[in-house]
């Protein structure tokens, strides 16, 4: 592990250097099974990232199955044909690597960073499950205990209960595939029979339903050869149709009240309906959630902690705390999460949001801030680059759901020629009350 996190560091180096002038390489092709490869060559460090991203997550997996995309995440280190329970992640340490995964919104993920010349065994072990995952009945009740187990541990047991995703979402959409519990019914986890399970991997772990990006210290010609060989010969499986997860307009506010038996001060959350990611709508609102709500010196923090000082802290983003902008299909919320100083109420805290946005739509942003969140964007696409793993995932989520991972080298130039106008435009449309969800929790005992 330490021989890795030198060369992570190396890496981090030499690629900050060279990030905002080098154009990123991109080899995109398919096997004749459907899968996508994404390969990048990058010669700064002796590193390598191997990433499989499937198109299962969160919020596509089908009804009467809610937490089967997060049980697999689990299930997929169990072992398969030629690899022993346990043994993928030894496998990879031993090589002086580093290995995760991670289920989201609408992807599973998992991926190893590791010296660029143990590359061919992650290929050989991602192939391995992808092709015959262990899926016996020991494993699943195992994994079943132990996702069951999380689920209480980091959520039902904890203060708030990451009501700023959970229950959040589930109020603010109307869909079920954007409105239900994400983690999972722990009925429906507990109640799921080997053929489900057995059928749900043939259904989704499939190879044309997924990408595989190896990104660099690698040879594309000889990283082709390996991934042919063992990826080449898995059979395609018949992938359901993407279901329909769009989302209407929200016609109303909504204000919802929680009590919460753990907490000890009160919390409060909202989210705003985001516009499409192809829209020409989206750039200038990431761009205002980052005036908004980007660091310390933001306008709601600046307001509500600062000045006013009903808030004690401030949280948000898109896609907050389940990916980035980009890493994800289908309706989103630009979400912000605080907890406040008991005495006050969430309606303090709206009134002060809202006198922010109309006076946004009304005056508009200053230069200095539009060009404040341009820098912020651009060093937060730069610290992604610059680790092995963040472009892996960014190639991935481009290939994945635009079918075009050479978008990598072009989000900077449509990000830069956003226009103040363009954000104060987005402020009238959507930051406004009828495109808004919140949610006041507040302490049991307070409620009384």
């Amino acid at each position: 592990m330490k021989r890795i996190a030198a060369l992570l560091a190396t890496l981090f180096i030499a690629t900050a250097a060279l990030a905002a002038n080098a154009e990123i390489p991109v080899t995109y092709y398919r096997l004749p099974n459907g899968l996508k490869i994404v390969i990048s060559e990058s010669r700064v460090a002796p590193v390598a990232t191997v990433a499989v991203y499937y198109g299962i997550g969160f919020r596509v997996e089908p009804q009467g199955r809610t937490g089967f995309a997060h049980l697999f995440e689990h299930m997929m280190f169990q072992g398969s044909a030629n690899v022993k329970k346990l043994e993928h992640a030894k496998l990879i340490e031993a090589a002086g690597g580093q290995l995760n995964g991670s289920t989201r919104l609408d992807l599973t993920n998992y991926y190893e960073t590791l010296p660029a010349e143990s590359v061919e065994t992650a290929l050989w072990l991602e192939a391995d499950r992808m092709r015959s995952l262990d899926v016996s009945e020991e494993n699943l009740k195992n994994q079943q205990n132990v996702v069951s187990e999380e689920v209480r541990n980091n959520v039902l047991n904890q203060p708030y209960a990451l009501f700023e995703w959970l229950d959040l979402w589930q109020n603010a959409n109307q869909n079920w595939f954007s409105a239900h519990n994400f983690y999972g019914d722990l009925t429906e986890i507990e109640a799921a029979k080997i053929d489900d399970v057995r059928k749900f991997f043939h259904t989704y772990y499939a190879p044309n339903n997924a990408v595989l990006v190896v990104t660099g210290d690698v040879d594309v010609a000889a990283t082709r050869a390996a991934i042919e060989k063992y990826f080449g010969d898995i059979p395609l499986q018949s992938v359901p149709e993407r279901p329909d997860i769009s989302e209407g307009a929200q016609e109303a506010e909504k204000r919802i009240k929680q009590t919460d038996k753990l907490a000890n001060v009160p919390a409060f959350a909202f989210g705003y309906h985001m516009p499409d990611q192809e829209s020409a709508d989206y750039a200038p609102m990431a761009l205002l959630n980052l005036v908004l709500q980007g660091d310390e010196g933001s306008r709601f923090y600046q307001r509500l902690v600062k000045d006013k000082a009903i808030s004690l802290d401030w949280n948000g983003g898109i896609n907050f705390e389940l990916g980035n902008e980009f890493d994800y299909d289908g309706p989103m919320l630009m979400v912000s999460r605080t907890t406040y100083k008991p005495g006050h109420t969430g309606d303090e805290i709206l009134k002060e949001v809202d006198a922010i946005a109309h006076d946004i739509a009304e005056k508009g942003v200053t230069a200095k801030e539009l060009a404040d969140a341009k820098v912020r964007f651009r060093a937060n696409w730069y610290d992604q680059l610059e680790t092995s793993f963040g472009r892996a995932n960014l190639l991935a989520s481009f290939a994945l759901f635009r079918d075009d991972p050479r978008r990598i080298n072009t989000v900077l130039e449509t990000y830069d020629s956003v226009t103040a106008e363009q954000l104060q435009a987005a402020a009238k449309k959507y930051l406004v009350p009828q495109n808004r969800t919140s949610i006041d929790r507040v302490p049991a005992e307070v409620a009384k």
